[in-house]
């Protein structure tokens, strides 16, 4: 389970089902990056995910292995509570998926400014003016996302939109024909959702399964985890991070995921972090240079001068490896 001395010689599915957890726990370790910066990056996130995928089909081999088992108690019950947690994982990804586009639509602001300010040739007042609106376009796209992510922002959204200026209306109307997910729909009532009663099972339990319902909880854990990480660094509504994982130390993969779950927390809590709206390395990214950027555009005069033209290529080269970092990924 927790990799427990027994006294008796493990037999062939109990030895399947320790070596499961020990990957579960080395996987997992695996996640822990060396440099922080690495944590939250979109390769880290696509490292995560191929993580819960190998954790998966090693769950379901074992799963197709004792079909026999999983109609009889406590069994039907576990392996029911998982099903139900996996279609709430769902809407998990489709709220996900939505982020995502969002994403990519801050990413073509990017590319018109980096189209506009292009360094091979000379930078005049109407490339500048072209820069300045994606930037706004872009500042209004993610102060929009920001709000969304608190329950008082869906209230108030209606108001917003009929107020907001013509940029905001355009960018509003491609949101509300990509959103998979309703309105009122909360990311963070869902990963509690996920979390509610998710307990250790119990001695007894373990043994009328021989293990198998430990295979079931490790695996509600992993899930549960995955689901939590990805609200926690991409943008969707209402991205409450704060939940309890309720497991104890005596799981040998309990101690590598509680682990990268403090590290996030910790991140979340940084003050360039706050208030973000996914704690995605490469969204934080885009918030700082499009600040740099409108700072800089705000004090710039023609014509040019050499300064502060090499200051626009220098900010423009932070964009552009912003820029790149998304598209590679």
């Amino acid at each position: 389970i927790h990799s427990m001395e027994s006294p008796n010689e493990s037999t062939g599915p109990e030895i399947e089902l320790e070596a499961f957890q020990r990957q579960v726990a080395e996987r997992f370790r695996d996640l822990a990056p060396s440099d922080s910066d690495d944590l939250l990056s979109i390769p880290w996130i696509r490292k995560l995910l191929d993580t819960f995928l190998c954790c998966q089909e090693d769950f379901r081999v074992i799963v197709f292995k004792n079909k026999s088992q999983l109609n009889k108690p406590p069994m039907d019950k576990y392996i029911t509570d998982y099903f139900e947690r996996s279609l709430k994982a769902l809407d998990v990804c489709n709220a996900i998926r939505d982020g995502i586009e969002r994403i990519r639509q801050w990413q073509k602001q990017l590319e018109i400014v980096l189209c506009a300010l292009d360094s091979q040739r000379t930078i005049g007042e109407g490339q500048f003016r072209r820069a300045k609106k994606a930037l706004i376009d872009l500042a209004i796209g993610m102060l929009d996302e920001k709000e969304s992510s608190s329950s008082v922002a869906h209230r108030n959204r209606s108001f917003v939109r009929n107020n907001a200026h013509r940029e905001l209306r355009s960018l509003s109307h491609f949101r509300s024909l990509s959103w998979s997910v309703s309105r009122t729909w909360s990311a963070a009532r869902q990963i509690q959702a996920i979390a509610s009663n998710l307990v250790a099972p119990k001695t007894n339990e373990i043994i009328s399964t021989n293990r198998l319902n430990v295979a079931v909880f490790t695996m509600s854990h992993v899930l549960l985890f995955v689901m939590w990480a990805l609200v926690a660094a991409i943008p969707c509504q209402d991205r409450g991070l704060q939940i309890h994982l309720s497991v104890t130390k005596q799981f040998v993969w309990a101690d590598p995921i509680l682990s990268l779950h403090e590290r996030i927390l910790e991140e979340s809590k940084k003050r360039d972090r706050r208030n973000s709206c996914g704690l995605l390395k490469e969204i934080h990214g885009i918030e700082k240079c499009a600040r740099h950027m409108n700072e800089l555009t705000d004090s710039v005069h023609f014509p040019l001068t050499m300064q502060k033209e090499a200051e626009v290529k220098e900010r423009v080269q932070e964009l552009a490896l912003v820029h790149q970092a998304i598209k590679d990924g």
